[in-house]
């Protein structure tokens, strides 16, 4: 009896599993999922530094890049492109463009082994502009195109549709690219071409096209530091912080105490070196390195010289250019800075000159003058139209004596031989001008 009933017990459980199992799916992979947002920039690298990193050490099959992006800069597209095409041997990468994938966005999503596309999404305008808005310079753009192509080679698709993103010489007009425009695709053109591997509606949907449907899905967002990160390190924002900080330090060097314009000066510094060092630009060397140049420019206010400060100046002066993502960025930004620095010197000197504090310590304002009291020689006049006898040839220097005394002189220009009468014409300070008299009739 109790032998029936386990009997029972069991049958009763494999036909529960029997029909349970056809509705239970078992997760046989992890993929991660990284927004790519905003503009493409250096602070964006660091981010997906560490999505590659994460999704490589838990041994992910996939990583599925969801990307929004109107495009941004080369350098940092270039960089992010490495960590894709590193990432690949270990994993697949996929490119899910929800909207817009153009230019940098463009460049990366080519870099993907796959590529998904939302229905209203679109992928290419690609050339390459400077920072004024401008088409770049000749160079650039060759280097540039050659990447585009590049890129399309790598992942297996025909170069020529990338070039046209980034050369308006292509002529692409059957898909509304004529010479002069630049290539942009729609989803179902992109598939048409091979650039989209199919057309989507949601992520479940990439990963159903992609055999990843069983797939344990981890969504990897920025943190706060790196949300922070990307806006402090975004190259139109470095030039501003560090001419807030310069503007702040110089207002507070007029000012009595430590205000609101030395807190102002000290807090974009650290915002400057706080997101450089998140992301991976500035090391602890480069922060070491402005304190102490810092340091050295204080001392110049109790220090006398200039040495001091000359040295400091530099010093942190090349802290910032090697904390900064970018050498020659960093350059333009400090300028910049500076520019900003001097003429906000110029306008409190202008206007507020009498109210001057540590400046005060700093500047020279006293001058030299007669109504100071100073006075650097005698000044001679009383010889003008004096009669001197020349001591030695003038030539035009030499010596002449004025009734018992000697004096150095200078001719007018012309040489004027020794026992030759002269007369003093102009004193100007130690310098008593003479030229070769002429003795009237009658004398």
């Amino acid at each position: 009896m109790k032998k029936t009933r386990m009997i029972g017990w069991l049958l009763l459980l494999i036909m529960s599993l029997v029909l349970i199992a056809p509705s239970m799916t078992f997760a046989s992979s992890k993929v991660y999922h990284v927004p790519i947002e905003g503009e493409v920039e250096k602070g964006l690298q660091a981010f997906l530094q560490r999505a590659f990193n994460e999704a490589l050490k838990n041994n992910a099959e996939a990583i599925v890049l969801e990307i929004h992006t109107p495009g941004g800069f080369t350098d940092a597209a270039d960089e992010i492109a490495k960590l894709m095409d590193q990432a690949r041997s270990k994993l697949k990468v996929i490119a899910f463009i929800n909207t817009k994938a153009h230019s940098a966005g463009a460049f990366l999503a080519l870099h993907a082994d796959e590529i998904y596309m939302m229905p209203s999404a679109t992928i290419g305008a690609a050339g390459i502009i400077d920072s004024a808005g401008n088409a770049a310079e000749e160079k650039a753009q060759s280097a540039w195109i050659a990447q585009m192509k590049a890129a399309a080679e790598s992942s297996g698709r025909k170069p020529i549709y990338a070039e046209a993103m980034a050369n308006k010489n292509i002529d692409m007009e059957k898909y509304r690219a004529p010479v002069g425009k630049f290539l942009t695709l729609s989803a179902e053109e992109a598939k048409e071409v091979k650039y989209s591997n199919g057309t989507v509606h949601n992520m479940q949907e990439v990963l159903e096209h992609a055999g990843l449907a069983n797939s344990e899905v981890i969504d990897l967002n920025p943190m706060i530091a790196e949300k922070i990160v990307r806006i402090i390190t975004n190259p139109v924002v470095v030039p501003i912080l560090l001419s807030i900080a310069s503007l702040g330090l110089v207002l507070e060097l007029y000012s009595p105490g430590f205000g609101v314009p030395g807190i102002m000066g000290l807090s974009s510094l650290g915002l400057f070196f706080f997101g450089h060092t998140i992301a991976g630009f500035a090391g602890y060397e480069t922060i070491i390195l402005f304190v102490v140049g810092l340091a050295l420019l204080i001392a110049e206010l109790f220090i006398p010289g200039g040495i001091i400060g000359i040295i400091g100046g530099a010093l942190m002066i090349i802290s910032l250019l090697f904390a900064g993502a970018n050498f020659v960025h960093m350059a333009y930004s400090i300028l910049i800075a500076m520019f900003i620095a001097v003429i906000g010197m110029v306008i409190i000197m202008k206007f507020f000159g009498k109210k001057l504090h540590v400046f005060n310590k700093l500047v020279l304002k006293d001058a030299t003058t007669t109504e100071e009291g100073y006075v650097s020689n005698v000044n001679r006049i009383e010889l003008i139209g004096k009669i001197g006898t020349a001591l030695t040839p003038l030539r035009p220097a030499g010596v002449i004596s004025v009734g018992a005394e000697r004096i150095d002189a200078v001719s007018e220009g012309s040489y004027i031989d020794v026992e030759k009468k002269v007369e003093v014409i102009k004193v100007e300070g130690s310098r008593i001008v003479v030229r070769e008299y002429k003795e009237k009739a009658g004398e």
